[in-house]
């Protein structure tokens, strides 16, 4: 079982999610002690996969949710594969990184920590990424903040506190490495901004609560404010990283998937 919050959205969340930076993969290719192998857990549609597969000979990226990896793009170093973050499948001793991307606070974290020292290699590194809401201009980020807050305030779960602060409050029982500053970013139309906007998972429970007419009012103040012309938007990254130590022993793997 999992929290299933995504696969309704699935074809919006491939569309619409904003593309993580270069240098994020660069970066953490960099700092694995080798590149055999990466898993990328909770994978969504394949955003972060996709870059990790031009830096390590193989990415096992896993989601629990059939519906996103049918949109996910086809790569040839890519495997994706229907599975939870505590339970991969993936041999003991057998990846050189894993990172799970706007994932994390979905997971039973003590169940992935179990996992990722169990399928790590010696020294592999594990990455923890989020972002928080989007950066545009002062007058449009206290419109969308507003509706955040106000609006959406009921609706988002417990775990979008762990985005807010950037993962900082998640016991991560690892030696952490400093990790760089690095935002994503994107030039986008008022109408590609409501696309991701809609990707939320509180509008989506703001809808079924009847409040399909709030959203629709939101929209139309939003592209007002926003004009006709593209704009810059921006999202700082949190991350967690850190590097797995000497495993300790464990109880024979469990089943694997070849």
């Amino acid at each position: 079982m999992f929290k299933d919050h995504f696969s309704e959205r699935a074809p919006g969340y491939a569309r619409w999610r904003p593309r993580y930076p270069t240098a994020l993969a660069e970066w953490l290719a960099e700092a694995a002690a080798a590149r055999e192998r990466a898993w990328d857990a909770g994978c969504g549609s394949g955003q972060l996969s996709l870059l990790l597969a031009e830096r390590f000979g193989e990415v096992i990226a896993t989601d629990a949710s059939a519906a996103q990896l049918e949109h996910a793009r086809p790569h040839p170093h890519v495997e994706y594969r229907v599975a939870t973050a505590e339970a991969s499948g993936l041999p003991s001793a057998s990846v050189d990184l894993a990172v799970a991307a706007q994932a994390a606070h979905w997971f039973d974290l003590p169940r992935y920590w179990e996992e990722i020292r169990r399928v790590a290699r010696p020294a592999a590194v594990v990455a923890l990424v989020t972002y928080g809401n989007a950066v545009v201009e002062p007058a449009i980020d206290e419109q969308v903040g507003s509706f955040y807050r106000h609006d959406l305030g009921r609706y988002w779960t417990p775990e979008r506190r762990l985005v807010e602060n950037g993962y900082a409050t998640v016991d991560f029982p690892f030696e952490e490495l400093r990790a760089p500053s690095l935002t994503m970013s994107e030039r986008w139309t008022a109408e590609q901004f409501v696309g991701y906007v809609g990707t939320w998972s509180a509008v989506q429970r703001l809808a079924r609560a009847g409040g399909a007419p709030r959203f629709e009012a939101f929209v139309r103040e939003l592209r007002e404010a926003w004009g006709g012309e593209p704009r810059d938007v921006t999202w700082p990254l949190s991350l967690r990283v850190g590097r797995v130590g000497p495993r300790r022993p464990s109880s024979p793997d469990p089943l694997v998937v070849a």
